[in-house]
């Protein structure tokens, strides 16, 4: 006897509508190029935003000389980077700071981290934070809208907070850069980088102590000092984070698999 074929009643579900959030210079290239590509296989429409609609362009130093050789994004992850920064999404991107700007229209929401100084554009701005305290609570489930962030990029919802002063992320499970991580980074590079991975300059807390202290309780923060790929999917929120540049892969597979459950016929 034939198995019955299961056939859907309506028209097929739209493709995704993904924003990634970036300042004008300075985001990691693997945290920003390994989800573009994963998202475009996966059929999602991708636009970029930027605070005046400059065209972003990632950290040098992570794409070219020695820096990259030692520290830097992978080969492979370099010609990933160079067709992503010629597409017509990367050259035309929307602005952030228009007055008729707004998040709603997209499904999901990506901020990249990275440790160069400019990634502070998007870290502190009061535009940004006003947005995501207006999108962030949509994502609690069982919503179908998403947030996503890697490294630097969680401190852009640490720092986004309500008129209460409580943080979008407060009551989620979330991880970032663990403070080992930047401090190894830092102490190692320290004699030819000076202070490049400490991305508010010598002497300022570590990106961890800054998302800990905005988070209810301290425990909320997952640092898994494993260097296998680990992603944190909080169980309120449609949000998922992630630590550094080898998380990116699995931090774009966690996210697509997440929209595939919300088409999944019951």
């Amino acid at each position: 006897m034939e198995e019955p074929q299961i056939t859907s009643t309506g028209p097929p579900a739209p493709s995704p509508k993904v924003l990634i959030m970036m300042a004008d210079y300075g985001h990691d290239p693997t945290e920003t190029a390994v989800p573009y590509h994963a998202f475009k296989e996966a059929g999602y429409e991708i636009q970029f935003a930027t605070e005046t609609g400059n065209s972003p362009r990632c950290d040098k130093k992570m794409l070219e000389g020695i820096t990259q050789k030692l520290l830097g994004a992978k080969k492979e992850v370099v010609t990933k980077y160079k067709k992503m920064a010629v597409s017509d999404e990367m050259r035309h991107p929307l602005s952030w700071s228009a007055p008729d700007f707004s998040l709603d229209p997209f499904d999901l929401v990506v901020f990249p981290g990275g440790h160069d100084k400019g990634v502070r554009q998007i870290i502190e701005s009061p535009i940004v934070h006003k947005l995501m305290v207006d999108y962030f609570p949509k994502t609690k489930r069982p919503s179908n809208k998403v947030v996503g962030a890697v490294c630097h990029g969680v401190m852009v919802l640490s720092e986004s907070k309500d008129a209460d002063g409580r943080s979008v992320i407060r009551d989620c499970n979330t991880t970032a850069l663990p403070a080992r991580f930047e401090q190894a980074a830092y102490w190692g590079t320290r004699a030819f980088l000076s202070d490049y991975y400490k991305t508010f300059g010598h002497g300022s807390e570590d990106v961890e102590a800054a998302v800990k202290k905005v988070l209810a309780n301290p425990a909320q923060f997952k640092a898994s000092l494993n260097p296998g790929a680990f992603i944190v999917e909080d169980e309120q929120y449609n949000y998922i984070s992630a630590r550094y540049p080898g998380d990116a892969e699995l931090f774009a597979e966690e996210i697509i698999k997440l929209f595939n459950s919300f088409r999944r016929i019951v």
